[in-house]
């Protein structure tokens, strides 16, 4: 298994990489025949504002899935000592899921509704003035239930992915009263995308 440690805001001692190195051995020893590289993120927050100050951010490929899981405090020490706590979690409920197909799903997602028409259709999407960071990751088609189940592993608000029934790119996003909801694109009147002429 190989770890990637890097640092923001803060050197990455020997010291400190050995300390990562031993809680995230240990928080994945269980789990090593699912996981192919661990990617761990050190940071320093320099706004005065903000009390939890160091992070550390651990993110685990493991047989395709992503399962991510982030916690910072006062100290650098407890913040990877909480996160090293947090993906071991992570790692059991994913192998979990994977040996017992069969359990109860706890959140319930309601995909067959129709799309609401869109409010205006005279507003053009604004964009931002500057594109801050671009993101490429696999999408494999998966079903609106297996997009939850990785929602849950990468600590996000929402994951995208490509419905294995539809063919679109859809979202589903953790709603803030409970439950889950997913976003899908507006089709025209006969339910598919397919332009007209």
């Amino acid at each position: 298994m190989k770890i990637v440690i890097q640092g923001k805001n803060i050197e990455v001692t020997e010291a400190i990489r050995e300390y990562v190195e031993q809680k995230i051995d240990k928080a994945v020893s269980h789990f090593q025949s699912l996981t192919s590289q661990v990617d761990v993120h050190l940071s320093v927050a320099r706004n005065p504002r903000i009390t939890s100050k160091q992070a550390a951010e651990v993110t685990i490929y493991a047989n395709g899935a992503v399962i991510r899981a982030e916690e910072s405090s006062e100290n650098l020490y407890a913040s990877i000592d909480l996160v090293s706590d947090k993906i071991a979690r992570k790692l059991r409920k994913f192998k979990e899921r994977k040996t017992n197909k069969a359990a109860a799903k706890t959140a319930v997602v309601v995909a067959d509704q129709l799309p609401v028409p869109m409010p205006d259709e005279d507003r053009a999407p604004e964009l931002p003035a500057q594109v801050v960071r671009n993101k490429y990751f696999a999408m494999p088609p998966m079903t609106t239930e297996e997009a939850v189940e990785h929602l849950e592993m990468v600590d996000h608000d929402f994951f995208v992915f490509c419905n294995s029934h539809t063919g679109d790119i859809n979202v589903v996003y953790e709603r803030n009263h409970g439950g889950y909801g997913v976003i899908q694109p507006h089709g025209n009147s006969n339910g598919n995308n397919v332009t007209k002429r």
